[in-house]
């Protein structure tokens, strides 16, 4: 396997991606979005995650984020993804007003069925592809991506305008996001 997209660097900072499998749009719901953040900030919390930018899609969310020197990266993504994919499926199965319950959980099971490494049900991409952002010109590419993508999909005209996302924290001088930042100067 490459070592391109693996944690390279313990206290290094890293861009990193996880996709729901198909690209299904899950987090069009905000009980879906909320399981997730609050996954986020569990681990900010007690896994020494450091979140410096962040945006979630319908279907995938980015990060700039880094790590405690004595929690393992890859672990902590691992923890992040295995918690919400348990509890976002649970959320799809009770959910009285999913109306694509149906199709969603038929696409996790044909995924978690075709990789033995899943119990049912497969909801995330397994690759988290880490990118090392060892340069000021890799950080400042990667956080103009990540608060730039609602408006390169044409959810937002400015990126301080999604809400799930870290832009309204480094676009504006007074409003706070969602989720507890380290800045990047």
């Amino acid at each position: 396997m490459s070592r391109k997209y693996k944690f390279s660097d313990r206290e290094g900072l890293y861009f990193v991606t996880a996709t729901t499998v198909n690209w299904i749009d899950v987090f069009t719901r905000n009980c879906y979005k909320d399981i997730l953040l609050d996954s986020f900030r569990f681990c900010q919390k007690n896994q020494g995650l450091q979140i410096h930018a962040w945006v979630l899609m319908p279907n995938h969310f980015h990060m700039i984020c880094s790590f405690s020197h004595e929690n393992e990266p890859g672990l902590v993504l691992k923890n992040i993804k295995s918690y919400t994919a348990i509890k976002i499926i649970d959320a799809i199965i009770k959910n009285q007003q999913e109306s694509r319950k149906d199709f969603m959980l038929e696409v996790f099971e044909k995924h978690g069925i075709l990789n033995k490494s899943n119990y049912r049900f497969q909801f995330w991409q397994h690759e988290n592809h880490p990118v090392l952002l060892d340069t000021n010109q890799k950080i400042e590419q990667r956080l103009n991506y990540v608060h730039e993508n609602p408006v390169r999909s044409g959810f937002v005209s400015s990126p301080e305008h999604w809400l799930y996302s870290s832009a309204i924290d480094y676009y504006t001088d007074n409003q706070k996001g969602l989720l507890e930042l380290v800045m990047i100067a």
